[in-house]
């Protein structure tokens, strides 16, 4: 199969109501230009735009050519579209206070006299701890609803796996947290010669981030509200995989919108006497390029060429548009 059946545009237009996209893919596919690209295309429409980057490794001043670190502005000289950078020190010392004002709720309830340093090290030295003030971070954004429209750049599709499926983690573990509460709750009230009722601050947290997590799980599988769309190159490393993540994906209710194959060399214009290296690139990329037809077959939304120079700045963004929304 070598033809688009439903492309990004039509894509668009058949999920009138899409409100939160996400790029991700292989580290290196050009998810930041992708993003950048729809972000640039929704606010033509008239959508005032988000583009914001999960990605701890960002990427998105160096290629809007502003800076956009911890701090949200307009972009591309389009009065609708605006791009915020993730300050990722500034979330995991924020969620740092918050854990430690939990911990010192719990210790005190408990009557227990540690110190909560000990537990606030061991909670954020978790390797998922970024990740997870990530996550926070992004509901926040979607949440605060202040835009029409939202573009996450995302980290690489392992992590994105990861931080996208934290809704489904979280309740599962603030279920087991709730239980273990109210059976501790139960007990201290047992064994209290005090019938009054003691506020419980660390439940009424529970409760409200179960509440929390509800409703960024009820808005990430929300077909008519949320698409992630997988980037790749025709090379075979990352054909691979966002095959074995789309699959996830789909386990995690989350709705994929297609694929986008970036960095495609164009054949006729490469000639005949051109270097080996060029020619038996253009080969190998038509040789996975088929293998794309074959596995991912009317989920492609789009085939776009290797630029000459890099996609950078202004002038560039538009022109990426034009061809990720040609159709």
């Amino acid at each position: 199969m070598n033809q688009i059946t439903i492309s990004i545009t039509r894509f668009m237009q058949d999920h009138p109501k899409l409100k939160y996209i996400f790029f991700g893919g292989k580290g290196g596919v050009g998810k930041t230009v992708m993003a950048g690209a729809a972000a640039l295309w929704a606010a033509k429409q008239g959508k005032r735009t988000l583009l914001a980057s999960t990605n701890p490794v960002h990427s998105l001043s160096n290629l809007l050519e502003k800076d956009v670190f911890g701090k949200t502005a307009m972009v591309c000289d389009e009065k609708n579209c605006f791009a915020f950078e993730i300050d990722t020190k500034d979330t995991i010392e924020r969620s740092k206070q918050e854990i430690r004002e939990k911990i010192n709720w719990f210790l005190k309830f408990a009557d227990i006299t540690t110190q909560a340093e000990g537990f606030i090290e061991s909670a954020t030295m978790n390797p998922a701890f970024e990740e997870s003030a990530m996550f926070e971070n992004m509901t926040d954004l979607m949440f605060r609803d202040e835009y029409d429209f939202y573009v996450f750049d995302t980290a690489p599709t392992a992590n994105a796996r990861r931080l996208l499926g934290m809704s489904k983690v979280y309740s599962l573990w603030v279920d087991k947290m709730l239980k273990s509460r109210e059976e501790a709750k139960s007990l201290r009230e047992l064994l209290s010669f005090s019938k009054k009722k003691e506020a419980d601050p660390l439940m009424d947290y529970l409760l409200g981030f179960k509440d929390r997590m509800a409703k960024a799980k009820d808005l990430l599988t929300d077909e008519a509200l949320t698409a992630f769309f997988f980037v790749t190159l025709p090379e075979s490393l990352p054909i691979a995989v966002i095959t074995r993540f789309i699959n996830w994906f789909h386990e995690f209710g989350i709705p994929v919108g297609g694929v986008i194959v970036n960095g495609v060399i164009q054949k006729d214009q490469v000639a005949q006497d051109a270097a080996d290296f060029v020619l038996n690139r253009v080969s190998m990329q038509q040789e996975h390029m088929q293998a794309i037809w074959d596995i991912f077959g009317d989920r492609v939304r789009a085939v776009l060429p290797l630029f000459e120079t890099e996609v950078k700045g202004t002038a560039m963004l538009n022109r990426l548009m034009g061809e990720l929304f040609a159709h």
